[in-house]
């Protein structure tokens, strides 16, 4: 089983627990979206993040801060962002 999470009608995405994780396995500066709108949107005080638990808060409070699509399969292996020949290479 794979799963993919986005924003639209996603708990899950909201969900600390979850991002701890997925940051644990990837890094959080992996997870978090530095390009989008909203984080360029924030004040500068609010960009610098140093810490995983910082991450994290801003994630759940910006949903849209978190890179996307995560593509996790059943056995916990993890795919942030597109990149069609990662995809690629990861369906198989």
């Amino acid at each position: 089983m794979i799963r993919i999470y986005g924003i639209k009608n996603c708990d899950t995405m909201k969900k600390a627990d979850r991002l701890v994780a997925w940051c644990q396995a990837a890094g959080w500066k992996t997870l978090l979206n530095t390009k989008g709108p909203t984080f360029r949107k924030l004040p500068p005080e609010r960009r610098e993040i140093a810490t995983q638990s910082a991450a994290v808060a801003l994630m759940v409070e910006f949903s849209s801060v978190i890179k996307r699509p995560v593509v996790e399969t059943e056995t916990g292996q993890l795919l942030i962002g597109f990149d069609p020949a990662l995809f690629s290479s990861f369906a198989k």
